[in-house]
């Protein structure tokens, strides 16, 4: 009787096992004869295709250039202080944000208790959020002072000095590895930067009234350099802790840093601003934009990576361009739409494929560590292994 059923199992594993190989004859080509040229191309294109316009990169793509128009709101409201009223206060204008931050996060930090509430992340990492507080409020400063010496050109080109030190660090800090597309998606960006730079001297935006250029270029340097620190720490931050603790103690500490600063470069220039309704909503403005800026750039660098939001910002010189086509008059050129395309096809481009962190295998890089929204959906999409079927050794053995 036990021999009768375990033939009956043998031919029902035989029978199960030819029809699951009839069905991958069916649905799949044969090793020996490869698909023509034609599906293969298709295929190519198909796949390149889903991967570029899916659901993750598309979303990087438009938090990133949400990004830049909180960057634009910030550059056109400082624009309309500087040119229209005379008004040249960086440091006033970044202490408001400051403010904002310390009211919103630090606050519901301090509602919170146990090892993430505010006092033992402050009596624990304070000198480090310090730190961090002195190299942005730093940045900021080093970059808007640079217009005063400098023309935009300049600042435009030299600026992308960030990009090649912000990926240094994260190689050597976060231990991010990259692949060739992202090697060259830098270089297509930094060529839609040069676009961009052209367009300005034929437009004649390029020549500004630097009085001492010297100045201009190595504040605009030393600025993205730190940036480039900044933006490494934040992402640590966000990835390893919480967006919320990263607002919450650059507020506390940076309404700390900058109002000193504030006191000590801008006491004079406070004093001279005449105030009136329209100065008061340039400075309202200018705050929700850079607020916004802060608030949502972590959440961006927690989906991608520093490095893929600072391509992604690139475009922000180019829609504060067509804000000034229409608010300060601008002269138009085809040139600054290549750019932006060219900047796009290359934010793009470094957005399709994850980098890998050096902690993992060769073989198992295909999951990046920046992106981690292509991350996710890469391993939901892959089919789920086939469960193998045997034949348990008691029955073999009686079977033989």
């Amino acid at each position: 009787m036990l021999c009768t059923e375990s033939r009956t199992l043998s031919t029902a594993f035989i029978a199960l096992r030819a029809g699951r190989m009839e069905e991958e004859d069916v649905h799949q080509p044969s090793l020996g004869r490869p698909p023509g040229p034609k599906t293969g191309v298709w295929d190519l294109l198909a796949r390149v295709g889903k991967k570029i316009f899916s659901w993750s990169v598309l979303k990087t793509i438009a938090m990133g250039q949400m990004v830049s128009l909180f960057i634009c709101g910030t550059a056109v409201t400082s624009q309309f202080l500087a040119e229209s009223y005379k008004v040249d206060t960086p440091m006033l204008q970044s202490f408001i944000n400051y403010c904002l931050l310390f009211l919103v996060y630090t606050v519901w930090l301090a509602f919170r208790a146990g090892e993430n509430g505010l006092l033992q992340i402050v009596r624990k990492k304070w000198w480090k959020y310090l730190f961090l507080a002195i190299v942005d409020v730093e940045a900021n400063y080093s970059i808007v002072k640079a217009y005063q010496f400098t023309t935009i050109t300049s600042v435009q080109l030299l600026d992308c000095v960030g990009i090649p030190v912000l990926m240094a660090l994260s190689w050597f800090i976060l231990r991010a590895r990259y692949r060739l597309i992202h090697y060259i998606a830098v270089v297509v960006c930094l060529l839609g930067v040069g676009t961009m730079v052209g367009a300005d001297v034929v437009s004649g935006r390029a020549a500004g009234s630097a009085t001492s250029m010297l100045i201009g270029d190595v504040l605009v340097i030393l600025g993205a350099c730190l940036y480039a620190v900044s933006n490494v720490c934040e992402e640590y931050v966000v990835k390893n802790l919480t967006r919320e603790e990263f607002l919450g103690m650059l507020g506390l500490f940076g309404t700390f840093v900058s109002g000193i600063q504030l006191m000590i470069v801008e006491y004079t220039a406070i004093g001279n601003i005449q105030w009136d309704w329209k100065v008061g909503l340039l400075f309202a403005v200018f705050a929700l934009c850079m607020f916004g800026l802060y608030s949502l750039m972590p959440i961006v660098i927690r989906l991608t990576s520093a490095t893929s939001v600072n391509l992604g910002i690139l475009t922000a010189d180019l829609y504060s361009l067509f804000f000034g086509l229409f608010l300060f008059k601008y002269q138009f050129s085809v040139l600054y739409i290549l750019a932006f395309v060219v900047i796009m096809v290359g934010f793009i481009m470094y957005c399709s494929t994850a980098t890998y962190s050096a902690e993992l295998e060769p073989e198992r890089t295909n999951q990046g560590l920046d992106n981690s929204a292509i991350k996710d959906e890469e391993e939901a999409t892959e089919e789920p292994a086939t469960v193998l079927q045997y034949i348990p050794a008691e029955l073999s053995t009686r079977m033989d």
